[in-house]
């Protein structure tokens, strides 16, 4: 609830306790999740006729000098507030293959159409702030593995609204997230083999692919796939997960020697059963070796 929310317009600060009377218009709708969140007024409002949003102000609300109110209506006289967003890219390793999740998009003109998850940037939160809060809200997760990608700004990105949004890729366990995201969300876990043929809101295909073109450039250098996979893995897993990722198929007997030469892996007692008659040891990726071996020039390549 957006009470005794303070906006300030130049030389005046005012005090409103219901947003929406205040301006007089409907909020925007801003996509939390897969939507089924209740549509919240955003935070930056575009107002086109100052005097109007006075004669709508009620009787309860106070009209007072705001402290800065000179330097504000110097250094941003004549500009006008946008609205500031993040999308995020989630991936997940289920099965053999990397999966983006998404949602079904609650509003029109694109009513219907999947989309990337995220939410509005809030006035009391960094927009690093904003895409962790977001992610770890809608997965539970605490802790995600995230990265910024790109900024998108295009004039016309969103046809109802001027968005500026900042886009994160994150990444995750599966297991833990799907049936919750499911049913409390509605969202759904797709390959990234299949992304291409689904009708995406807004730049939203772009955000996708610059985020996978990332992720692979990462994945060469830093040990991130590991932030994909359980606490125990198998060495059929990992490479699955790194030819999914890189788009290629590697080369078994090469790819298990390259990684249980840097030392990283910790092999388990314990066998993954039901795979093959003598059964694949479990390996637990050793962290705490991988940041020792960092501080002496350690390269990690794949």
């Amino acid at each position: 609830m957006l009470c005794q929310k303070r906006i300030d317009f130049g030389e005046y600060c005012f005090k409103a306790p219901n947003i929406d009377n205040f301006l007089g218009r409907r909020p925007v709708r801003a996509t939390y999740g897969s939507g089924s969140f209740k549509t919240k007024p955003a935070f930056l409002v575009i107002l086109p006729n100052f005097t109007a949003c006075m004669t709508n102000l009620s009787s309860e609300n106070t009209i007072a000098k705001s402290p800065n109110a000179h330097f504000a209506s110097s250094y941003h006289a004549g500009e006008i507030a946008l609205l500031n967003s993040v999308d995020c890219v989630i991936f997940g390793f289920y099965g053999t293959e990397l999966h983006v999740l998404l949602h079904r998009f609650l509003y029109e003109p694109f009513k219907g159409h999947w989309a990337l998850l995220g939410g509005f940037v809030h006035p009391s939160e960094s927009v690093d702030d904003a895409a962790r809060n977001t992610v770890e809200r809608l997965t539970g997760l605490q802790n995600v593995y995230m990265e910024q990608v790109y900024t998108f700004g295009g004039v016309l990105r969103v046809p109802t609204e001027r968005v500026i949004t900042t886009c994160y890729y994150a990444l995750i366990e599966v297991e833990p997230t799907l049936s919750a995201l499911s049913a409390e969300y509605g969202a759904t876990w797709w390959p990234i083999s299949q992304v291409a043929s689904l009708d995406l809101v807004y730049d939203h295909p772009q955000m996708f692919e610059k985020s996978l073109e990332q992720l692979r450039r990462k994945v060469r250098y830093q040990p991130v796939g590991f932030e994909l996979l359980p606490e125990k893995f198998t060495m059929l897993e990992l490479r699955r997960l790194y030819e999914s990722i890189l788009g290629r198929t590697l080369d078994k007997r090469n790819f298990s020697k390259k990684i249980l030469k840097m030392n990283l892996l910790h092999k388990l007692k314990e066998k993954q059963k039901g795979t093959s008659r003598r059964g694949a040891f479990y390996f637990r990726f050793d962290e705490k070796t991988y940041h020792e071996l960092l501080e002496k020039g350690f390269l990690f390549e794949v």
